[in-house]
C-alpha cells in the first residue's frame, strides 16, 4: 500500500483558500452593509435573523440623510447623517420593518427579521 503525500500546487493551495474564505464569509453574521446614494438604499431589500445588525452608511458625496424606522414594536433613528457617517441598527425583534430616510422620503428598506 502506497502512502504518497498529496501536494498542493499554488494554484489548486489558491483556489482551496479562495473557496474557503467565500464559505466563512456565507456563514458569518452582520453587520451588513446598507449605502445609501443617489437618494436609494442599497439593497433595497435584506433578511437578518434577530439579533443580527446592518450599518448604514451615507455613501453620497454632498447629501445629507436621516434613516429611521417607527414601528409598533421596534423604533430607531440615525439622525441626520452626514457623507460618510455610519448609523448601526441591531435588530432584537422579529418582523418587517421598513427604514426611510427623513430627507428623502421616496427612499425605503425593507428589513424582514426572523
Amino acid at each position: 500500500m502506497s502512502h504518497a503525500k498529496k501536494v498542493l500546487t499554488p494554484a489548486s493551495f489558491a483556489l482551496v483558500s479562495a473557496l474557503l474564505g467565500c464559505a466563512t464569509g456565507a456563514l458569518a453574521a452582520g453587520p451588513y452593509l446598507v449605502s445609501q446614494k443617489g437618494r436609494e438604499f442599497t439593497p433595497k431589500e435584506i433578511g437578518l435573523s434577530r439579533g443580527e445588525a446592518i450599518t448604514i452608511v451615507n455613501d453620497d458625496a454632498d447629501l445629507r440623510h436621516h434613516a429611521y424606522i417607527n414601528a409598533s414594536n421596534f423604533t430607531f433613528d440615525s439622525g441626520d447623517q452626514e457623507p460618510g457617517s455610519k448609523s448601526v441598527v441591531n435588530f432584537t425583534v422579529p418582523g418587517t420593518f421598513t427604514v426611510l430616510c427623513a430627507i428623502h422620503p421616496k427612499m425605503r428598506l425593507v428589513v424582514k427579521v426572523e
